[in-house]
């Protein structure tokens, strides 16, 4: 795709710039990970505020770093973390669609609060299918721009082929708020009665530190010791939001780009929500685990599902 067929010119740019979809499924036996927008609610207002399919591609920016021109006249849309965005001097906040006119620039700057943005074009960036999604994934090689899962570069062109003319803001109720410590909900796995009484109480009974060891694949979290007195496992298959205990008892979320399968005992795995909002959280920061029930997280997230109905 030459400069000219697009519709956004990349000025800027940097490894957490990504084109990503609703994700690649029905592939995990081939040894092929989900991949997709981290934070899959931000996502789909994105597309919503256009009316584009929810699952449409957009691009997912990461602790921002990252300048685009406007190659012409469109509306294009805005949600997840504040960035810092700017079209031209004009500050641009999130959960929003907008106007922006051939040979403006749009930026973004550092995280004022959350951690990715997601910025979304009339029908969706434009990007070869690559089984089934055009989700970047550059350890397995597929997705992305070109099919080959690299990050939207200098240079790029991005294009799209809808048209959207009306611009919308999100209803206030449905944005989240990224300020305050989560608590985020995981439904118990089945080695859970595997680890210590103690180390139960410590799970959800802590805070736990975001590690600086954090990517899309999966987050580090620092805190109490975890212990299971479960021997060795067999591999088996990881869902997304899995929380891993290695040896050194140090909880592992596991997020899109996860392996597809592991073999250390889980504490179980994050709801949905959760998972997206753990995607917004930095480095540093803190969040806690409360348990809950299969029941029970399948109820809320047929309630989450209904906002878009």
């Amino acid at each position: 795709m030459s400069a000219i067929d697009g519709g956004l010119r990349v000025v800027r740019s940097s490894p957490f710039v990504q084109l990503q979809d609703a994700g690649r499924f029905g592939v995990r036996h081939l040894g092929v990970t989900q991949c997709g927008a981290l934070d899959w609610i931000a996502h789909r207002w994105a597309n919503w505020l256009l009316g584009n399919p929810l699952t449409a591609a957009v691009v997912e920016i990461t602790l921002g770093n990252a300048e685009f021109e406007c190659s012409r006249d469109a509306t294009l849309a805005l949600t997840g973390a504040d960035l810092g965005a700017r079209l031209d001097d004009r500050p641009l906040m999130p959960w929003r669609s907008f106007k922006v006119l051939e040979g403006q620039r749009l930026s973004f700057a550092q995280p004022r609060q959350g951690a990715r943005a997601y910025l979304a074009a009339p029908g969706g960036f434009q990007a070869p299918q690559v089984l089934g999604s055009c989700a970047s994934m550059l350890r397995e090689g597929l997705g992305g721009l070109q099919g080959d899962g690299r990050a939207i570069a200098v240079g790029d062109a991005l294009g799209w082929s809808g048209n959207a003319n009306e611009t919308r803001q999100m209803p206030a109720e449905f944005i989240p708020e990224y300020q305050t410590t989560p608590c985020l909900q995981l439904i118990l796995g089945a080695q859970i009665g595997d680890f210590r009484g103690q180390s139960l109480f410590d799970a959800f009974n802590s805070e736990w530190l975001i590690d600086q060891r954090a990517d899309r694949m999966g987050i580090r979290l620092q805190g109490p010791q975890l212990q299971c007195q479960r021997g060795a496992m067999i591999s088996e298959g990881i869902p997304l939001g899995a929380v891993q205990v290695p040896p050194d008892g140090q909880p592992i979320i596991l997020l899109n780009d996860r392996q597809t399968i592991g073999g250390y005992p889980r504490l179980g795995a994050l709801t949905p929500q959760a998972v997206a909002r753990l995607a917004q959280c930095l480095p540093g920061q803190t969040l806690r685990l409360t348990p809950t029930t299969q029941d029970g997280a399948l109820l809320a997230q047929r309630r989450l599902l209904a906002q878009w109905q």
